[in-house]
């Protein structure tokens, strides 16, 4: 094998980077960002002394300022995805960190309704590109022993992202305004987003890192044209050639864009089509999406059901708490459990479908109950085995696709949980209590929901369903390519993340 296409030319073997600082950072950053969604629904930043009182919104106002955000991170994530088919994805976590940092501090200075509702738009935008490419970046550095564990760790960010922003909002906002919560997360996020345009970009697993296809690329077009005009030793060749560059430099960089572009979208249909066709993938995504309808549905109406069904006047406390906590310890269970049980896609659907039902079993059993400590017992449970599932299923998303597909897939999984599940889940409970005006039957018919997905994920276990993590794309067949394939981080212990096959190879 040539030097020039050797491992080492792509592992950053001299980067500040581990695989544990990555994690770290990139826990952190999650942290965040769900500090700011959570601060956002805080009374302190978003109440009658906050956004909602100074701009004289009404609840469907208030409402949309969500929805504006949401409508951002669809939006953004697929193209992000696509986008790291031809642009460092390392370099793309940058720019979405920077419009993030760059949106929130604009949240800070909105004078309006609409002022405000496109600075939470940007900040949707800039989160897109994290939460399409982060995960699969953990996935590739991780121990392949501890991989749901490590995911489980990122994502266990969600629920206590969310608590800290409870907090930090309220504390902010009744001590020094609503404005300042914004400020304040802006110049936590600038030192991140940052150092993803400082630092030397790592490189995702099953993409070709453009300079080293560059390097191989032999520069023959320049010694060919002195060789043509040597005899006279004049350059006319090479003269006449800049001179006609020149004239059609302006045509050719507009046919270039466009054809790029073309290009770019038929990748991304093509890859859309293998996502489709991927059955391992699509009953993942439609278990997800069922869970999420009913989790969704449970994090807005489930202080109110509970305050009304059980006279509970610190219904918000209870319920915020449960869920904190269940949300932190299940989630980083479910990772612990399935690397105990090996994770395979196999165990990761038994896992996922399992802990589903008994979740749903003990969920509805609660709101059955008619003594408050029977439901706090519960639902504690139902909601610890609930929220184990997270590891699981995006270690499904990562794994039953090829290396690049992982980002899109992460992506198309986002889209289609939040615009099939939490998104309409809400109103549509909404529209239900109206009808039957009775919280414990809405509850309970909403809870229902939740034995389909378990049952979508069991039938998981019994489709052929292979890990591709170590597939090669059909796009990469050099030795240049291949050599990407490999972890981009080591420890500084020297262990190498080489398959045999591939030990022997170099």
């Amino acid at each position: 094998m040539e030097p020039s296409i050797m491992p080492s030319t792509i592992i950053p073997t001299t980067s500040w980077f581990t695989p544990k600082r990555l994690l770290a950072i990139f826990c952190v950053i999650n942290l965040l960002n769900y500090l700011d969604q959570g601060a956002i629904a805080s009374n302190g930043v978003n109440g009658s002394t906050g956004i909602q009182g100074d701009f004289k919104l009404n609840n469907f106002e208030d409402g949309v300022l969500s929805s504006a955000f949401m409508v951002g991170l669809l939006v953004a994530s697929p193209i992000f995805a696509s986008l790291a088919q031809s642009v460092n994805p390392f370099r793309l976590v940058g720019v979405g960190l920077s419009v993030w940092t760059l949106a929130t501090f604009f949240c800070g200075f909105s004078f309006n309704f609409w002022s405000i509702s496109v600075g939470r738009m940007l900040v949707g935008v800039g989160e897109a590109s994290f939460i399409s490419l982060a995960p699969p970046f953990i996935d590739d550095n991780a121990p392949a022993s501890l991989k749901t564990t490590w995911l489980a760790m990122f994502y266990m960010c969600i629920p206590s992202g969310y608590a800290l922003g409870y907090v930090y909002g309220g504390l902010i906002g009744s001590h020094f305004g609503w404005r300042y919560a914004f400020w304040v997360e802006s110049i936590l996020m600038l030192p991140f987003a940052i150092s993803g345009f400082l630092m030397k970009p790592l490189h995702l697993k099953g993409f070709v890192p453009a300079d080293l296809v560059k390097a191989q690329v032999p520069n023959t077009v320049a010694s060919g044209v002195h060789v043509t005009n040597a005899s006279n030793g004049r350059d006319e060749s090479l003269s006449f050639k800049e001179e006609f560059r020149d004239k059609s430099s302006n045509d050719q960089s507009k046919s270039k864009s466009a054809t790029k572009m073309l290009d770019q979208f038929s990748r991304f249909l093509i890859d859309m089509k293998a996502l489709l066709l991927d059955n391992v993938y699509l009953i993942n995504v439609l278990g997800h999406i069922g869970y999420n309808f009913v989790l969704g549905a449970y994090s807005y109406w489930g202080p109110k059901a509970i305050y009304n069904i059980y006279n509970m006047t610190d219904s918000d406390l209870v319920f915020g708490g449960i869920t904190i906590v269940c949300g932190i310890v299940g989630t980083l269970a479910g990772g612990v459990v399935l690397d105990y049980m090996t994770n395979t896609l196999s165990n990761a659907f038994k896992l996922l479908s399992v802990t589903t039902f008994l979740g749903a079993v003990c969920c509805f059993g609660a709101f059955l109950c008619r003594n408050v400590n029977g439901f706090l017992v519960l639902f504690s449970i139902g909601e610890l085995l609930v929220f184990s599932t997270q590891g699981p299923v995006n270690y499904v998303c990562l794994h039953c696709v090829k290396p690049s597909l992982r980002p899109l897939s992460i992506a198309m999984s986002t889209v289609a949980i939040h615009l099939f599940g939490d998104v309409p889940s809400s109103p549509l409970v909404g529209v239900l209590q109206d009808s039957i005006n009775s919280w414990r039957t809405t509850v309970l018919i909403l809870t229902t929901i939740l034995f389909p997905a378990a049952g979508i994920w069991f039938i998981g276990i019994f489709v052929h369903s292979m890990d591709r993590f170590e597939d090669v794309s059909e796009h990469q067949v050099s030795k240049v390519e291949r050599s990407c394939t490999i972890p981009l981080l080591q420890e500084k212990t020297g262990e190498t993340s080489l398959s045999p096959a591939q030990s022997e190879e170099y």
